[in-house]
């Protein structure tokens, strides 16, 4: 069984603490939508179909929270939540459609007890469907990779970025379950190491083989001929085919396009944009501490400069494909993406 990232229990939110591992596996428990927000902003949690389901169950907690008499009361209430929940990330798509769903479903009912019910019920579906939705894509992306294949990545798009499974890892994990062989390579992901410490730490744990790298070496490895075709998850996708995945992924594929290997992306439906165009997004910029240390050891000088964005747009001329649970999308890119939303 893969690591189930984050659940509802006892009127609790319960996740993998991220931030400790590889070296624990530890799991933290929440009563209080501003704490969800905390390990949102942490990255005690990350990963879009994460992220998104953990806004859900920070908006059930805010209902529970709230000790409004009425509907009004009670809506205005998590509308204030809704608001903090989604200034935490604000360029992975699936936060905001988490928190746009549950306060559908919030407005939809009647009386306090209703709406708490409800969207307590919405939440742990929406969990439960992100589990289907990447096992479906992992079936789909499955066929596109053959037996003895090495497969790089990069970041981490696995159990540990969705409920469970994976969205990337979920494609990697169907082409073995499907019986044939394959390999992984994982860059290391600088400068918070999500692929040192969070894919190669899932994947042993699987009994997937998996080599790491730096990633530095990515050119390296591409042009000795170490890989086969290369796939990533993404953080917001446009109708367009732009993808906004972790900071590297654009110069991963560039590298891919150089030397002629398959460049794949997995993300469900609910990480696609649909109405903005590449210039309105913004790339979240994160603390230059990323950059200046490792842990407590400093590793460059008091007082420079940094600039660390968390994600980087890939362009759709360097996508050869983009694996959904409904299907997948090739050039041109937004006359198939349209197709798959009407599929749906």
């Amino acid at each position: 069984m893969t690591l189930k990232t984050i659940e509802w229990k006892d009127n609790s939110v319960v996740m993998i603490d991220q931030t400790k591992l590889p070296n624990i596996l530890e799991y933290a428990t929440y009563t209080d939508f501003n704490q969800v927000a905390d390990a949102i902003r942490t990255l005690v949690i990350r990963g879009a179909p994460a992220i998104g389901v953990s806004g859900a169950f920070g908006l059930a907690l805010a209902s529970l929270q709230s000790d409004a008499a009425n509907k009004d009361e009670l809506i205005s209430y998590m509308e204030n939540a809704k608001k903090i929940l989604f200034e935490t990330r604000p360029t992975a798509v699936n936060l905001g459609w988490g928190l746009n769903k549950i306060m559908e479903v919030a407005n939809n009912g009647n009386t306090v007890d209703e709406i708490r019910k409800n969207v307590i019920d919405y939440a742990k579906k929406m969990a439960d469907n992100d589990v289907k939705i990447n096992m479906a894509m992992g079936k789909n992306g499955s066929e596109l990779f053959d037996n003895d294949d090495t497969i790089m990545t990069h970041c981490n798009a696995g159990a540990l970025a969705t409920v469970g499974y994976g969205t990337a890892l979920g494609v990697i994990r169907a082409t073995k379950d499907s019986g044939k062989n394959v390999k992984v390579i994982a860059t290391e992901t600088r400068p918070i190491q999500q692929g040192s410490r969070l894919t190669a730490f899932e994947l042993k744990h699987d009994g997937i083989d998996v080599s790491l790298i730096p990633d530095t070496a990515v050119g390296y490895s591409m042009a000795n001929g170490l890989v086969d075709k290369i796939i990533v998850g993404a953080d917001r996708i446009l109708r367009t085919g732009h993808v906004y995945n972790k900071i590297g992924t654009y110069q991963v594929a560039t590298m891919a396009n150089q030397h002629k290997i398959p460049f794949y992306v997995a993300a469900p439906l609910s990480t696609f944009d649909m109405k903005s165009n590449p210039e309105d997004v913004i790339i979240e910029q994160r603390k230059g501490s990323e950059v200046t240390g490792i842990g407590d050891k400093k590793t460059a000088p008091d007082g420079i400069d940094v600039i660390n964005p968390a994600f980087d747009m890939t362009p759709p001329e360097l996508i050869d494909g983009i694996i959904t649970e409904k299907g997948i999308a090739k050039a041109p890119f937004e006359e198939s993406i349209k197709k798959l939303f009407q599929a749906n």
